[in-house]
C-alpha cells in the first residue's frame, strides 16, 4: 500500500511515521482515537492536521 500524508525520515521522530513529514506520529492520531477522541476534536486541537491525514493513519493502522 502507498501513503501519501505518511512518511518515515530517520532524522524526523527517529524514524516512526509521521503525517506528512511533520513531527507528529501516527501512533499520536491512533492513540486519540483510542481514548474517544473524534476527528472533529483532533483537528480542532491540532489545526495543520487535515481530515486526510487521519483518513490515511486511520488506514495504516
Amino acid at each position: 500500500m502507498k501513503f501519501n500524508r505518511i512518511t518515515v525520515d530517520p532524522e524526523v521522530c527517529s524514524g516512526k511515521p509521521c503525517i506528512r513529514g511533520l513531527r507528529f506520529p501516527v501512533s499520536r492520531i491512533l492513540g486519540l482515537l483510542s481514548v474517544g477522541e473524534t476527528k472533529e476534536s483532533i483537528l480542532k486541537a491540532y489545526p495543520y492536521l487535515e481530515p486526510q491525514d487521519i483518513d490515511e493513519a486511520l488506514a495504516y493502522a
